[in-house]
Parts: C-alpha cells; structure tokens; sequence
C-alpha cells in the first residue's frame, strides 16, 4: 500500500463519519446473511443484527461494544453456528472495548473469556452429544484467544496514541519555550544595538554641551550653567545606558563589541556575502535617499540580514530581491524569493519572531506569507 493511500485511509478512519458508515455497512452484510443463511431463529437473527447495528455509536458512546459482545455471545449460545457478521462484531466490539479502556483489559479479557466458557457450557449440555466436548472446549479456546487478542491490540493502539500525544504535546512546549528564549534574546540584541547607537547620540550631547561652555563667546552665567546641567544629565543617562546593558547581558562572554553597528549603506557588502555562497540576489532602491534615524537603518539592516539567511536555509540557489522604498514618512522593505516556498502551514520560526520585534520595536510592522507567484515574501514597514 503506497505511502499516500494509507494517509488517506487513516484520515478516512479518523473522520467522525467512519463508525456510522462502517457500522451501517457491517448491518447491511448481517442482513444480507441472515438472508442467505435461513436456518436461525429469531433471537439469532436479533443478535448478529443488533451486534453489528450498536457498533454505529461505538465512538460516541464506546460503552454500546459491550452490549453488541453480548448481543454476539447470545446469538451465538441460541445456535451452534458463528456467523461471520456476529464474529467481525464481535471483534470490532472487544477491540473498541480496549481501545477507549471502558475497563482495565485484563477485566476485559477476564469476562470475555468467562462468557465464551459459559456459551460453550451451554452447548455442550444442550446442543452437542458428549462426545462433542472435545470440540466444543477447543471452540472456547479459539473464542478466548480471539477476544483477548482483540482487547490487547486496542488497548496497545490505545497506548500508542496517547504516547504520541504526549510527545507532541512535549514537541510543542518545547518549541514555544525555544521561541520565548529565541525571542527574549533578540530582544536583548536590539536593546544592546539600540544601546550603542543611543549611546553615541547621547555622549555627543554631553561633549557637545560641554564644549559649548568654551567655545560659545560672551555666554552668560546661566548659560553656561545650563550647558553644565546638560553636560551632567547626559552623562547620568549614559550611566543607565551601562547599567541596563549589564542587566541585558547573558553571559559573562556576552560583550557589546566597538564595532559601529550597520547600515543601510553596507547592503552592498550583505549582498557581496550572498553572492559568494551561490546566492543570486539583486538589490532595488526607489524613492530618494534621505537621512535616517540610525535605529531605523540598523533594524531594516538587520531584517534584510535574516530574511536573505531565511533564503539561503530554506531556498538554496534561489533567486532573491530586496527592495527598499523611500517613503515620506516610512521606509518599506520587502525580501522576496521564487523558491519553491513553505511546504504547509507557515510557523513563525526564531528569525521570523526577531524581525518582527524590530518592527514593531519602532512603530512599524513586519508579514511573512507565501509570494502571490510562490516562493516566500517578507514585507516590513518602519516610520520614522
């Protein structure tokens, strides 16, 4: 059986329509033996006839698989012969009786094996001379086995499916907690690049206003003891600054390099590193260049960054283009790709959560999606 007819089927199994529709078939095929096969009373034909019509609500209700086993034993202790629809129902009944653990299997197989044992008795006393208990105890054995089995491999499939359960429950803990840390330490990064770049901006107020007190002729008293109290307050705020990037740390290795952190100017080198690994990329730029805040060029830097690692993890060889669009109020980045794009469902990976953060850290807003003409499209917006 190939690999997709047996997903179909376990889809089909798993439907809500199964047990109506198996069960209805299962009766049809009793009547139709009761039919073919004349010699049989009523109670029989009763219970081959109830035995496969109770199996219908065995899902919504598993405890009915009970009174279709009985149904079967009793059709089965009112006439010496099995028939097939009353041996399937039974067995579909033991193995349901298992599989939702209406009692523990061992009680299970316990009465069951009772029950065949009293049927057998029955027979031997009434239906079969004695010469015939031989057989009749050999019938019981097959009848003992039959259910047993039955009860056992619900009971196992059972087991198996709440052990998948919980793996995949344990699966999806495991990846929010990684995508909590995953995202606590992005975060993290954008405070330690913010840090840096509020950093210079506020020592360059500080140095600024200190310098002015020198450099400004005819400055007034209180001038210059304005220019001091800014001086003073800036270098308190980058006190802070050193305070919270400690806080942000860590590790002990986790140092904020002297590096100047990227911008959009250094696309070209992010593009020539693409490029070298087998990547084809090419870069747009629309509206006019202007001067933005460096905040705002280090996060599109960055969402650029990972959305061309996200091609090259995912859609190797493919070709990409990034684009970057001068708005008058925003700046728009789009990366897209003609890979063969996400197989499923799309799950927001670590790299998808990162960019995300750092759009919505500046007001804006970051969509990863599908392309209109495949492939994968990730489209951010950043006012300033």
């Amino acid at each position: 059986m190939s690999t997709s007819l047996r997903q179909r089927l376990r889809v089909w199994v798993a439907s809500p329509s199964y047990p109506w529709v198996s069960g209805g078939a299962l009766t049809a095929f009793a009547a139709v033996e009761l039919v073919v096969v004349p010699r049989h009373s009523l109670v029989i034909a009763l219970g081959v006839l109830l035995s496969a019509a109770t199996l219908a609500w065995r899902r919504v209700r598993p405890g009915v698989a009970a009174l279709s086993a009985a149904a079967v034993l009793l059709s089965f202790a009112a006439g010496s012969d099995l028939y097939i629809a009353a041996a399937v129902s039974g067995l579909m009944a033991c193995y349901t009786l298992g599989r939702h653990r209406v009692a523990h299997p061992t009680l299970l197989a316990g009465i069951g094996s009772a029950l065949s044992l009293a049927v057998n008795a029955w027979h031997i006393t009434s239906w079969r001379p004695r010469s015939y208990t031989l057989d009749l105890l050999a019938e019981w054995f097959v009848l003992t086995v039959a259910i047993v089995a039955a009860v056992a491999v619900g009971d196992a499939v059972r087991a198996r499916e709440e052990t998948r359960r919980e793996r995949a429950a344990a699966q999806v803990r495991l990846l929010a907690m990684e995508r909590r840390q995953a995202a606590a330490a992005e975060r993290a990064a954008i405070a330690r690049e913010l840090h840096d770049v509020v950093s210079h901006s506020v020592s360059m107020i500080a140095v600024q206003a200190e310098s002015a007190t020198y450099t400004t002729p005819d400055l007034s008293p209180q001038g210059r003891e304005g220019f001091q109290q800014i001086a003073t307050s800036a270098r308190a705020s980058m006190a802070e600054l050193r305070r919270l990037l400690g806080v942000l740390r860590t590790s002990p290795e986790d140092r904020t390099g002297t590096t100047p952190q990227p911008t959009l100017d250094a696309l070209g080198e992010l593009i020539a590193q693409h490029r070298s690994v087998g990547g084809e990329v090419e870069l747009r730029i629309s509206g006019d260049r202007v001067a933005l805040p460096t905040s705002c060029e280090l996060s599109a830097y960055r969402i650029v960054q990972e959305g061309l690692t996200n091609v090259r993890r995912h859609a190797p060889g493919a070709h990409a283009v990034v684009e970057i669009d001068y708005r008058p109020d925003r700046l728009a980045v789009r990366i897209a790709d003609d890979g063969p794009g996400p197989l499923g469902v799309v799950h927001s990976g670590h790299g998808l959560a990162g960019m995300e953060e750092r759009a919505v850290l500046l007001g804006g807003r970051l969509t990863a999606s599908p392309g209109p003409d495949g492939g994968f499209l990730v489209e951010a917006e950043i006012p300033w």
